[in-house]
């Protein structure tokens, strides 16, 4: 076992040791890790779905809302065509949609995705879709103040367990982007 960077968690593996925990897409993105950060950076707490939310979460865990993130995954639209990507801003801030989301992206309207839909394409459960593991050409936009952080704590792909990821290694991850200014 390992130790947590922040919080108090009773039980922390590296996710790539426990993959078995983890949901197909984000165990698949740990088996082909291209991040430079090693793929044992990554930390796996097992906690108590019922406690995923954000605010619960911190309280329970003793988890700084400074240091954890939560991916927003945005519907972008243009004329017929709609492109899903997802958002990853700290928890103390809130994502800019309809200005930062919807320009960068290049749509006339952006909103949140449906949940049906977020968790049908990212193969994810809500209120723990995670940007490790999304589909193949996904747009993945990071607040340049989650790429800065040391550590951020983000969902795990499910409601049970969380990961804990240098920022940088976020930043890294295919099709990601770090936007400045993307939440305020």
């Amino acid at each position: 076992m390992v130790n947590a960077p922040f919080g108090s968690f009773d039980t922390v593996h590296t996710a790539v040791e426990r993959a078995d925990l983890l949901v197909a897409p984000v165990a698949a993105a740990l088996k082909h890790w291209t991040a430079e950060d090693p793929v044992e950076s990554v930390l796996l707490v097992d906690t108590d779905p019922e406690k995923a939310d954000t605010t619960v979460f911190c309280e329970t865990y003793d988890v700084a809302p400074e240091v954890s993130a939560n991916c927003v995954i945005v519907a972008a639209r243009r004329g017929e065509v709609t492109t899903l990507a997802a958002c990853v801003v700290l928890a103390t801030t809130r994502l800019d949609v309809n200005k930062t989301v919807r320009k960068h992206l290049g749509a006339r309207k952006a909103s949140f995705a449906p949940m049906d839909t977020a968790v049908a394409e990212t193969g994810m459960e809500y209120g723990g879709i995670t940007p490790i593991g999304l589909p193949d050409g996904w747009p993945l936009l990071i607040d340049a103040a989650v790429a800065a952080s040391p550590h951020v704590l983000i969902g795990s792909g499910s409601r049970r367990g969380k990961l804990i990821v240098p920022g940088r290694a976020l930043a890294a991850q295919p099709g990601a982007e770090v936007v400045e200014g993307l939440a305020g």
